[in-house]
């Protein structure tokens, strides 16, 4: 599956009502470890259908951004049943994201 970008229109759907867990990446386009870390998020996105990845721009949805207290990106916050489980913050590898949020 590929990673989806997450927005105030569809966030309360696709990741607060999401069946599976959601894995939101807190992202922006001038961000280097987060261009960086799109293609390892792509790459799980494609490996694993039990989860699903999803990418905020953090410049376009300020709002959310603030409401989850994200500061520094990249952020990648694991959502279980619409709630925040887990965070990661900075860059990491597949093998570091899978264990650092369970995955």
């Amino acid at each position: 599956m590929k990673a989806i970008t997450i927005t105030a229109d569809n966030f309360e759907e696709m990741v607060l009502k999401s069946d599976k867990p959601v894995l939101v990446d807190f992202w922006a386009t001038w961000c280097g470890p987060c261009r960086m870390q799109a293609p390892i998020l792509d790459a799980l996105a494609e490996e694993r259908d039990d989860i699903v990845i999803g990418k905020l721009n953090v410049d376009e949805e300020q709002l959310l951004a603030f409401k989850y207290q994200v500061s520094s990106i990249p952020m990648l916050m694991l959502f279980k049943n619409g709630e925040v489980s887990a965070k990661a913050l900075g860059l990491h590898s597949k093998d570091q994201l899978v264990e650092a949020l369970g995955l």
